[in-house]
């Protein structure tokens, strides 16, 4: 048959230290709140993607109302010039491009303050994903600076990597309070 590797059945040469079990605890821990900062960052980045686009189609709805009022004013010039010739009729027309030339200054006044508040809601969500992503990057960082731990046996990078972890968890934290 074929020779297969054999793996020792104990670490030879290395004797247990006591700090392997809490540091491999802590990175562990660590890990869970680098997905979860993951997670979050991704999240409110698409979500911010969603809202940009809903803000940019608000913005070309306002640039089509306000094609279309420019063309009713244009509209409503031209009735006046000939509503003198047909008093009925010009007055009836009258009448109806000035409805359409207040209805397009509404409603292109609600679409731009949609696209306004669209924008805002959006700046937020791209500043959370900002918090989200720093504090995913300290924690990564603080991560790795407890993984030295385990090769230099010192605590003092463990507690440093904890601090940073910790640094990273509150930074992420701190994207739920942005109003």
């Amino acid at each position: 048959m074929g020779e297969g590797i054999e793996l020792p059945e104990s670490h030879e040469g290395h004797e247990d230290h006591p700090l392997i079990l809490p540091v491999s605890i802590t990175i562990s821990i660590m890990a869970v709140f680098v997905a979860g900062a993951s997670l979050l960052g991704h999240r409110a980045h698409t979500e911010g993607l969603r809202l940009e686009t809903q803000a940019a189609s608000r913005w070309t709805q306002y640039q089509a109302k306000s094609v279309r009022l420019h063309e009713a004013q244009g509209f409503s010039d031209v009735v006046k010039l000939v509503a003198p010739l047909n008093k009925e009729t010009g007055e009836g027309l009258k009448e109806k491009y000035a409805k359409e030339v207040e209805h397009y200054e509404s409603d292109k006044s609600d679409v731009s303050k949609e696209a306004k508040s669209l924008e805002d809601e959006r700046d937020l969500t791209v500043r959370q994903a900002d918090r989200f992503d720093g504090g995913e990057a300290l924690l990564e960082i603080g991560l790795v600076i407890c993984s030295i731990t385990l090769l230099t046996k010192k605590k003092a990078f463990w507690f440093g990597g904890m601090l940073i972890g910790a640094l990273g968890i509150a930074l992420s934290a701190t994207g739920f309070f942005l109003h």
